[in-house]
C-alpha cells in the first residue's frame, strides 16, 4: 500500500465518520421533536365518530350483500377470486424467476401509469415494482368486488365505492417511508435531514391547529391578504354584524347605471375572485365599466349559533343590496352569488318576487345547486349518519368548525390535496409552495350552527326548494318564484357542485330568459379563469328544454373564457353609461380600505 493510498483511505474514512456524526445527530433531533409531536397531539380535539366516517350500518349492508351474493352465485365470486390471485401468483414467479437469474430488473408491468408512481425506481428496482404491482392488483380487485356487488341501494353503493377507494388510496405504497423510494433516496442523501425537516413540517401544522392534522398546502408567510392578495382598490361603506360591505373605486371615467353587487359564498373567503392582479375577476369586472359592490362575510364565533338561513337573506342579501341602491341612487341592482352564495341567493329572488319587490334587475349564478335531487360527489357526506354528527357538533360548539369543512373538501381529493402534500412535507422535508389558490384555500372559516343544519336538512337533504317549497324569511320558496332574468355558470368537472344539477335547477326557474354556460375545469380553476391565460373553453347553448347531455353535445363549443361573454349578456341589463362613481356618499361613508376587517379577523373559539 502506498503512501497516498492511506491518506485516501483516511480520507474516505474521516468523511464516512462526520456523515455517520451527522446521521446520529439527525436521529437525536427526532427523539427531541418526538416529543414536542406528543405534546401537540395532547391538545387533539375530541371528533364525533359520526364525523371519521359512514356508519357501521353502511358495512353491514354491504358484508350482508356479500354473504348474499356467495350463497346465490358463488361462480362469480370464485372467479374474481381466482383471477385476482392467478395475476398476484404470476407476478410474484416472475419477480422470483428473474431474481434467481441474477437479474436486479423489473418483470414486465401490466399496470396503468399512475402519476402517484413518477419516480423511475417504481419501474426499475425489482423491490419497489413488485410492492407497486401487488398493490395496483389488490386496489383493482377490491374496485371489482364492490362494483359487482347487488343487494344495495344505487345511494349505498355509490357511498361504499367512495369509501372503499378512500382506504384503497390511504393504503398506497407511496404514503409510507419504508416503501416509498424517494423519500428513502431523499433521507439518505441529506444524511436524515429531510425526515427531520418532514417531522418539524408536521409538528409545526399540529401546533398551528390545536392537534388536529391538517396538510398545509401552500407557504403561509408568503402571503399576507390586502398586501399581495385582495389588492384592488375599494372601501369598506357598510358594516353590521354579518358582513363588510366592499364598494371598489372606479377605474373607467364611465361606468353602467346599474351597479352590480356579488355575493361571495361564505364558507370560504370572497378573495379567491382578487387574488391577484393578472387572475382577479373583481378588478376585471370594475375595469369593464361597473360600479361592484361585493359583500365580505363575517367568520362566525360561537355567539352566532342562532344565526339562520332568514339571517344572511335580510341582514346580508337584502342589506347589502338596500345599501348600493342608495349610494348609487337607483331603484335596481345586478347581482352575483357563488355556490352556497347562489343558493342563497336564488332563495332571495324567491323571497323577493313574493314581497312584489323589483330591486334585483337580473342575476348571475356561479357553479349553483339549487335542486339536490343528484347531489354527486359530495352527496357521500350528506346521509343521516353524517349529518347527526354536524348536528350534534354544531350543538355543542355553536359552529360548524372550518377543520369539519377543510377535511371533508380535501377528502374529496384526497391524493391531490391530502397524501401527495403531505408526502411532500413530511417524507422528503420540502417547504409548502407559495401558491396563492392553495394559500387561500387554507384560509377557511366556520359557520353557524343554526344555518348550517338548515342548509343540510331542508336544502341538501330534503330538496325543498325543488319540490314542496323551502320555508325562510317568512316565505315558502320555490324554484318556480325565481322570474328574473338568469345566467348560470356552471363547471364540467365540479365535484361540489356537478354541472348536470345545476342545470337542473335553473330549468325549472320561472324566468322567461335563462342563459346557460357550461365552463371547463372544476369550482375554482373554472370561474377564476382570466381571458388573458387562454386556457378552459366553455359551451353555450340556447335550448334550454333539452337533457343535460342533449344539450352539452349539441351545444358550441368556445375556445378561450366565458368572461367577455357573460359580460356582453351582463352590459345589456346594466342601463346607460354614466360618470363614475367613488365609493360611499354621505349616508355611507368609506370605513376604511378594502378588503376590509372581517376578512382577516379570527374568531374566538
Amino acid at each position: 500500500m502506498t503512501t497516498n493510498d492511506s491518506d485516501n483511505s483516511a480520507a474516505t474514512d474521516a468523511a464516512d465518520g462526520k456523515h455517520l456524526v451527522k446521521l446520529e445527530q439527525n436521529l437525536t433531533r427526532i427523539e427531541e421533536l418526538t416529543q414536542r409531536l406528543l405534546g401537540a397531539l395532547a391538545g387533539r380535539r375530541h371528533v364525533p365518530p359520526a364525523l371519521q366516517g359512514p356508519s357501521h350500518e353502511l358495512y353491514l349492508k354491504a358484508a350482508t350483500a356479500y354473504m348474499a351474493e356467495m350463497v346465490n352465485n358463488p361462480a362469480k365470486l370464485m372467479e374474481h377470486q381466482i383471477g385476482y390471485w392467478g395475476k398476484t401468483v404470476k407476478h410474484y414467479i416472475e419477480a422470483q424467476t428473474a431474481l434467481s437469474k441474477g437479474k436486479l430488473t423489473a418483470p414486465p408491468d401490466p399496470t396503468p401509469t399512475d402519476r402517484r408512481f413518477a419516480n423511475p425506481m417504481w419501474e426499475t428496482h425489482p423491490y419497489f415494482n413488485f410492492i407497486k404491482q401487488q398493490y395496483m392488483m389488490n386496489a383493482e380487485a377490491v374496485r371489482t368486488a364492490v362494483a359487482d356487488l347487488e343487494g344495495l341501494e344505487p345511494e349505498e353503493k355509490n357511498r361504499l365505492t367512495y369509501f372503499s377507494q378512500q382506504i384503497v388510496d390511504l393504503m398506497s405504497p407511496t404514503n409510507f417511508l419504508a416503501t416509498n423510494p424517494e423519500a428513502l433516496e431523499r433521507a439518505v442523501a441529506t444524511e436524515g435531514e429531510s425526515l427531520v425537516k418532514g417531522l418539524e413540517n408536521l409538528i409545526s401544522d399540529l401546533e398551528a391547529n390545536d392537534g388536529d392534522l391538517v396538510v398545509s398546502l401552500a407557504d403561509k408567510s408568503a402571503f399576507v391578504v390586502g398586501e399581495n392578495l385582495a389588492t384592488t382598490p375599494g372601501e369598506v361603506v357598510f358594516r353590521n354584524h354579518l358582513m363588510e360591505l366592499i364598494q371598489y373605486a372606479p377605474s373607467t371615467e364611465t361606468v353602467h347605471k346599474t351597479p352590480l353587487i356579488l355575493f361571495p359564498p361564505w364558507i370560504n373567503k370572497f378573495y379567491i375572485l382578487d387574488l391577484k392582479e393578472q387572475n382577479s375577476l373583481i378588478k376585471w369586472i370594475v375595469d369593464q365599466g361597473y360600479t361592484l359592490f361585493v359583500v365580505s362575510w363575517v367568520n362566525p364565533d360561537p355567539g352566532y349559533r342562532e344565526t339562520s338561513m332568514t339571517d344572511y337573506i335580510e341582514d346580508g342579501y337584502l342589506t347589502g343590496i338596500r345599501v348600493a341602491k342608495s349610494i348609487c341612487k337607483v331603484k335596481k341592482v345586478n347581482a352575483i352569488g357563488y355556490c352556497i352564495a347562489g343558493t342563497t341567493l336564488s332563495l332571495t329572488l324567491a323571497v323577493l318576487k313574493k314581497r312584489k319587490d323589483s330591486s334585483i334587475n337580473s342575476a348571475t349564478l356561479f357553479t349553483t345547486l339549487t335542486d339536490f335531487s343528484d347531489r354527486g360527489e359530495v352527496g357521500v357526506f350528506l346521509n343521516d349518519d353524517f349529518i347527526d354528527g354536524i348536528e350534534e357538533q354544531v350543538g355543542e360548539d355553536g359552529i360548524l368548525d372550518k377543520f369539519f369543512m377543510a377535511r371533508t373538501f380535501s377528502f374529496l381529493r384526497s391524493n391531490d390535496l391530502i397524501y401527495q402534500p403531505a408526502i411532500k412535507s413530511y417524507m422528503l422535508g420540502q417547504t409548502p409552495p407559495a401558491f396563492d389558490l392553495l394559500y387561500w384555500n387554507g384560509d377557511g372559516t366556520n359557520l353557524p350552527a343554526k344555518m348550517s343544519v338548515e342548509y343540510l336538512r331542508g336544502l341538501c337533504q330534503r330538496d325543498e326548494f325543488a319540490t314542496t317549497g323551502f320555508s325562510v324569511a317568512g316565505e315558502v320558496v320555490r324554484l318556480s318564484d325565481v322570474t328574473v332574468p338568469i345566467c348560470a355558470i356552471a363547471c364540467e368537472t365540479d365535484h361540489i357542485a356537478g354541472w348536470k344539477s345545476s342545470y337542473a335547477g335553473v330549468q325549472q326557474m320561472g324566468s322567461k330568459d335563462k342563459t346557460f354556460i357550461l365552463s371547463e375545469s372544476g369550482h375554482i380553476a373554472g370561474i377564476v379563469n382570466p381571458p388573458s391565460k387562454k386556457k378552459y373553453g366553455h359551451w353555450t347553448n340556447d335550448d334550454l328544454g333539452l337533457t343535460a347531455d342533449e344539450w352539452q353535445a349539441t351545444g358550441e363549443k368556445h375556445e378561450g373564457s366565458w368572461w367577455p361573454r357573460w359580460e356582453a349578456w351582463l352590459s345589456k341589463r346594466s342601463g346607460d353609461m354614466i360618470p363614475a362613481r367613488e365609493p360611499g356618499d354621505s349616508e355611507y361613508p368609506p370605513i376604511s380600505p378594502a378588503p376590509g376587517t372581517y376578512v382577516t379577523a379570527v374568531p374566538a373559539r
